[in-house]
């Protein structure tokens, strides 16, 4: 009798390890299809930016003919990302090809007939509403291949993760030190101005922020009264 229930409970064992071994199975393949997913979509708004920078470079040719490094670097960049295999290389190019673009706004403002060109201004508008849907799209990629990636590397599932060669997926990380850096905003220092009106003593505190190392001032006081 003994040993019919020891049985029995080893096969329950061996029962309840298959199946979370299958759910979690299931799980890491929807978690990754999830990402995958994230990433076409991606995809998709990067080819559309990729279909209008040769007119946008065709547009600033006509204005800055002597700019031919900037606009040769973009259209560098443009191919790199277009021709990349592999999602790595896929996010390098376009890290490497939103700091070209970057460049090539930037001549707008030396440049002022090619701001003002109605051509011009259309496909930046149309790259800027891309490039939104980009970065929403991004933001959803990361946030699929977060869940994926904890879930191959956390106990116990990693074990089945191993078992079955669940790759890690890389993050689309903006390498941009611009959108990256956190603002730092200090406290720490505040002006006093003492004034005497209408027979009272007014202590005024007018703050100031150092924002990046940069001394602003608040733009509200606060005072104390005393009669």
């Amino acid at each position: 009798m003994i040993g019919w229930i020891v049985l029995g409970v080893i096969a329950f064992i061996i029962i309840s390890l298959i199946l979370y071994g299958i759910s979690v199975y299931n799980n890491l393949i929807v978690l990754r299809n999830h990402a995958d997913e994230g990433f076409s979509t991606m995809d998709v708004f990067m080819k559309k930016r990729y279909d209008l920078i040769p007119n946008l470079v065709e547009v600033v040719k006509g204005y800055a003919k002597h700019e031919k490094e900037t606009l040769e670097n973009v259209i560098k960049a443009r191919n790199m990302a277009m021709s990349a295999t592999s999602n790595g290389e896929k996010i390098a190019g376009e890290n490497q090809l939103t700091g070209a673009l970057k460049t090539l706004f930037a001549l707008s403002e030396s440049y002022p007939d090619l701001k003002a060109n109605k051509n011009f201004s259309e496909l930046t508008s149309s790259l800027q509403e891309i490039e939104k849907e980009i970065s929403d799209s991004r933001r959803y990629y990361n946030g699929t291949v977060k869940a994926y990636n904890t879930k191959r590397e956390v106990f116990p599932s990693s074990v089945i993760a191993n078992m079955y060669r669940f790759e890690k997926k890389n993050l689309f990380v903006v390498d941009d030190v611009s959108e990256r850096k956190a603002i730092k905003v200090d406290f720490s220092w505040l002006s006093f101005v003492l004034k005497v009106e209408d027979g009272a003593i007014n202590l005024f505190l007018a703050p100031f922020l150092i924002v990046n190392n940069k001394r602003k001032i608040w733009r509200k006081e606060y005072f104390l009264q005393f009669v």
